[in-house]
């Protein structure tokens, strides 16, 4: 910060927040459902060639990314935002200003990760400054859901790999830091049977009957608080009528934790349950083997962690305090749990502002000092982009 190249780009952070703020809103108003954000890459893409990266392209997965070359090729540094939202094609994302907040869904997650992507690059631009080592600015693809974090997996084991030393995610609000990223596994289970009236059939097992027994003995499973490790049901369907034993019923689990043997020990609980959900909806109807059950694997998200000591958590605890944030430390599930689950030092940090309701169609970005959030994330880039 002494330096006054360094200076000059925080200054440009702070004066040009209002473009900042106005991408934020572009980038939200572009929908992005999951596996379709290609509308809202076409737009990075073209913001990055305006801004001068080199090398702008989209990879096979649909991230875009461009080059910011340094004085030297190494250390390599990877700066990422996703692109993708949780909402479904069809969902209003326009966006509404009331005072100072903004109102819209994905305003804040991750709208607001992209408008600083593309603010760090503006501002080292318009100060002219050079990092040390290499900046490869990524706009990703499946972060959310189901999107398996597919646009991180191609990029580090296909596009880029080996070539990255260290990773920068920037998602979603706030000043957090996060180097303890928490694992997933998601199952989408289905059973199967005949199906039949329900009068004239009554006896058959019934697939929503094995479901409800399976939420039940997975809701009576008991998990540790240290390493939190959680489960949900998420969502159920199946059947077509009220007077019909319907021939298939599924419903949609997740599994979280931060600990990779916790994971394991509630993955192994949970294949228990279905298989004895499965079994006592059987035996009730005395029709062994009548109904099936499919087990799909949907989700798979490594748990992995960056050392409290490390160089890229130490630096980017320091440049939070640099502009006057108390860094708190946090747990989070983001493009930076494979990185560092390969063993590359990851950090995920907050874009600023104060964000509420995400996921939800009321989501909402407060913008009130949310230059602090951007000159933060210039600050860890260029503190991450040096030996």
């Amino acid at each position: 910060m002494q330096q006054p190249a360094v200076r000059a780009a925080l200054a440009k952070a702070e004066s040009s927040e209002r473009d900042t703020i106005d991408d934020q809103i572009r980038f939200a108003e572009i929908p992005a459902p999951p596996f379709k954000e290609a509308a809202r890459g076409r737009e990075l893409e073209r913001v990055f060639q305006r801004l001068g990266l080199e090398r702008v392209r989209v990879d096979g997965a649909g991230n875009v990314l461009g080059e910011r070359p340094g004085r030297s090729p190494r250390p390599r540094l990877v700066v990422a935002a996703h692109l993708d939202t949780v909402f479904p094609e069809g969902t209003d994302v326009r966006v509404r200003r009331e005072g100072r907040r903004l109102v819209g869904p994905g305003i804040g997650d991750n709208s607001r990760g992209l408008a600083v992507l593309v603010a760090i690059v503006r501002a080292l631009n318009l100060a002219a400054v050079r990092t040390e080592g290499s900046v490869t600015f990524v706009a990703d693809v499946g972060e959310e859901g189901l999107g398996n974090l597919r646009g991180m997996k191609q990029l580090f084991d296909s596009t880029l790999p080996g070539q990255v030393d260290r990773f920068l995610a920037i998602d979603g609000s706030g000043l957090h830091v996060t180097h303890t990223f928490v694992g997933s596994r998601r199952y989408r289970v289905t059973y199967t049977g005949p199906g039949g009236h329900s009068f004239g059939a009554f006896g058959l097992p019934n697939p929503i009957g094995a479901v409800g027994r399976a939420a039940a003995r997975l809701s009576d499973l008991q998990v540790p608080d240290e390493p939190r490790t959680t489960f949900n049901v998420g969502r159920v369907g199946g059947g077509t009528s009220v007077n019909a034993i319907p021939s298939e019923a599924w419903m949609e689990i997740d599994l979280r934790s931060a600990d990779r043997g916790a994971l394991s020990v509630l993955d192994a609980n949970l294949h228990k349950v279905l298989d004895a959900a499965l079994a006592e909806e059987n035996a009730r109807w005395r029709a062994p083997g009548l109904l099936t059950m499919a087990v799909d694997l949907v989700g798979d998200r490594p748990a992995g962690r960056t050392l409290a000591g490390s160089l890229v958590v130490q630096r980017s605890l320091s440049a939070t305090r640099a502009v006057g944030g108390s860094p708190a430390e946090s747990l989070s599930s983001s493009d930076a749990n494979y990185p560092a689950s390969l063993g590359i030092p990851a950090v995920e940090l907050g874009g600023g502002g104060r964000g509420t309701g995400a996921h939800s169609t009321g989501e909402a970005f407060d913008t009130t000092d949310s230059w602090l959030g951007t000159q933060r994330a210039l600050l860890a880039t260029l503190a991450l982009a040096e030996k």
